[in-house]
């Protein structure tokens, strides 16, 4: 259960960005701003900063991204298809539907150096590089849609999939940063995670979740137990070595993204909804990860 320890930091950041907000003068004008350097900025140039720093080796890891980015694709299927329910909210649908797949890199990241080392960190940072794009992609779409955007417009000045593409591009085309410029980008990106995860506390209503109590539980069910029994059955199938698959059911367990609060408020969807399922989410995967890990090792 140890690895359930790596959220507590984030859950605190969290109860952080609540208190300032509601109790100083750091209130509500102060995290519009946070949140749109987080977005805009600090985000962007923390997913580009990672993917760079890792090698992509397609040969040696082809099932590892097969599994991640079926896994995803599959959320994004479960996801979307909750629209079609009786009674759903159309503006909470599209926020909220980006959480059922979407993850926390950071946490991801952090996840894997405990389970083993620099192989698994660089197989996780496979992953993420894969299927960060998808995930932002698919978060866009509903959210795009439900609020009169032109979706290419918002997918081409969208920043989380223009760092995530810049960073792939510059990897492929085996280009190196200078070290004071990668210094200074690292320094940035790590300023997004408290930002982001303070923000989303500043956003949080505890009633949040009580808009749509089903549409959140399904959600939720999405993300902690369907996605890590597809990840499972594929793993199984692909017949991948015990430490892929470790990182592929650690990958398919996590939390879901904190910026997903962001990009929802960013672009006028419902904030207190979307915060509420990032912090309920980061509860359930303290005990969904080690869980879904400890099934793995089983297996």
């Amino acid at each position: 259960m140890s690895n359930a320890l790596v959220l507590v930091p984030d859950l605190l950041l969290i109860v952080v960005g609540f208190l300032l907000c509601r109790h100083t003068s750091l209130n509500r004008p102060v995290w519009d701003a946070v949140e749109r350097l987080t977005y805009h900025l600090l985000f962007p140039v923390l997913l580009f900063s990672s993917i760079v720093k890792s090698p992509l080796q397609p040969a040696q890891t082809a099932g590892l991204a097969a599994v991640g980015v079926g896994t995803v694709l599959c959320g994004v299927g479960l996801a979307y298809a909750l629209k079609h329910w009786p009674g759903v909210d159309a503006r909470l649908h599209a926020s909220g539907a980006q959480t059922a797949f979407r993850f926390n890199s950071f946490i991801a990241l952090a996840l894997a150096e405990r389970l083993g080392g620099a192989e698994a960190l660089a197989s996780m940072a496979l992953l993420i590089a894969l299927c960060v794009p998808i995930c932002n992609v698919a978060a866009v779409w509903p959210l795009a849609r439900h609020g009169g955007h032109a979706y290419g417009r918002e997918l081409m000045r969208n920043p989380l999939i223009l760092g995530t593409l810049a960073g792939l591009l510059f990897n492929l085309a085996g280009l190196h940063v200078p070290e004071a410029v990668g210094t200074t980008l690292h320094r940035l990106g790590l300023a997004a995670i408290p930002l982001g995860l303070m923000a989303v506390g500043a956003g949080l209503k505890l009633g949040g979740l009580r808009a749509a109590p089903a549409l959140a539980a399904a959600l939720l069910c999405i993300r902690h137990v369907a996605l890590p029994l597809i990840a499972l059955g594929l793993s199984a199938w692909l017949d991948l070595p015990p430490a892929q698959q470790a990182v592929a059911l650690a990958f398919s367990a996590l939390p879901t993204a904190s910026s997903a609060y962001v990009l929802a408020t960013r672009m006028g969807g419902h904030g207190p909804f979307v915060a509420g399922l990032v912090t309920m989410s980061t509860l359930l995967g303290m005990v969904s990860v080690p869980i879904w890990l400890a099934i793995g090792t089983r297996g």
